[in-house]
């Protein structure tokens, strides 16, 4: 499984952006999607998780601003963020789990300024 993360950026507070993550290889029988995030200094975070059947789970910092959604047909998966806050400053990565396996993504750098 490979994952290409993409649509990172700087965006003032307040603003919004579309983090994609695109999947390819053996996709077949991908147990969940996961965007993550670390800021320098700081223990990695989950963010959001969507899973096979669709359901989907959120960090409580997020709740009400982000969305994770996917397109079975792109292989892809989006985290829509909106109303981002300086805080939501990390590089964001997303993360397959398949067969107990865990596979990672590149990180895609999201800078908030105030």
């Amino acid at each position: 499984v490979q994952l290409q993360a993409s649509g990172g950026g700087l965006v003032q507070a307040g603003g919004s952006l579309r983090l994609s993550c695109a999947a390819s290889g053996s996709i077949f029988g991908i147990n969940s999607i996961d965007w993550y995030r670390r800021a320098p200094g700081t223990q990695r975070e989950l963010v959001a998780t969507i899973t096979n059947d669709g359901s989907t789970n959120y960090a409580d910092s997020v709740k009400g601003r982000f969305t994770i959604s996917r397109d079975n047909a792109k292989n892809t998966v989006y985290l829509q963020m909106n109303s981002l806050k300086p805080e939501d400053t990390s590089i964001y990565y997303c993360h397959a789990l398949k067969d107990y396996i865990n596979y990672w993504g590149q990180g895609t750098q999201v800078t908030v300024s105030s």
